[in-house]
């Protein structure tokens, strides 16, 4: 396909469960007695462990001294929201189901379980694979990242759609950059009805912001090398008529 771009994998499920923890900036608690929504109350420690600072007067405190030994008593649901405004901007959802436990005031809970919901369908995480992994190298600043290549360079989002095979536009009326991690960068492709990712691998994987530039300046170059030969081809049909 020289320098077309196909649909390819996904970052690996523990990794994406672990971005979408760091980035995440409220959390919905489900526990025996209640559902409570918090903002900005939740730290990530480095195994994973999801550590909650909770007002006072909450019931979840309660929750964690009456919760049976060794059986979950709570789930955490964590959604993952894009930067840039698109259909169905939830990109994934992350539930992690443990038990708590009280740490001078705070809860904190030990996933037991963990759930993934992707655009590909809900996996189970295993949690070892959970613990030993870190959220991609670009989470933290992704959602600079894309608001600016979407805010400023719209010009540059368009010409990376010349890396998608042509029936993958059909039908297009808008496309925004979607997503970013250090392995490539994925197109939300809107249509008057329903819409559609494409993602554009990197030659390597990018571990910071410039590397980032780097990588981004070889796709704009295929991008440029791909639209020479129907550039070629319309010059050809100028000269014959």
């Amino acid at each position: 396909m020289g320098d077309r771009h196909a649909w390819t994998a996904a970052p690996a499920a523990a990794e994406r469960a672990r971005s979408v923890l760091a980035t995440a900036w409220s959390c919905t608690v489900t526990a025996e007695g209640g559902r409570e929504e918090l903002v900005g109350a939740h730290t990530v420690m480095a195994d994973g462990r999801v550590l909650l600072h909770l007002p006072e007067d909450s019931t979840l405190h309660a929750v964690a001294l009456c919760a049976p030994r060794g059986e979950p008593s709570a789930v955490l649901e964590f959604a993952d929201v894009a930067p840039v405004p698109v259909r169905s901007r939830i990109r994934a959802r992350l539930w992690l189901a443990g038990s708590f436990v009280p740490d001078e005031g705070k809860l904190v809970l030990r996933p037991t379980r963990i759930a993934l919901r992707r655009a590909n369908g809900v996996a189970a995480v295993d949690t070892d694979e959970y613990a030993a992994a870190g959220p991609d190298p670009l989470a933290a600043a992704e959602a600079g990242l894309l608001t600016h290549l979407a805010d400023a360079h719209p010009e540059a989002v368009e010409r990376l759609t010349r890396l998608v095979e042509p029936e993958g536009l059909h039908g297009a009326v808008r496309v925004q950059p979607l997503a970013v991690d250090r392995h490539g960068l994925t197109l939300r492709i809107e249509r008057a009805r329903g819409h559609g990712d494409v993602r554009l691998t990197f030659h390597r994987p990018a571990d910071d912001a410039a590397q980032l530039t780097e990588r981004m300046h070889v796709l704009l170059a295929q991008a440029q090398r791909a639209a020479c030969p129907r550039t070629l081809q319309r010059q050809r049909t100028d000269g014959d008529r």
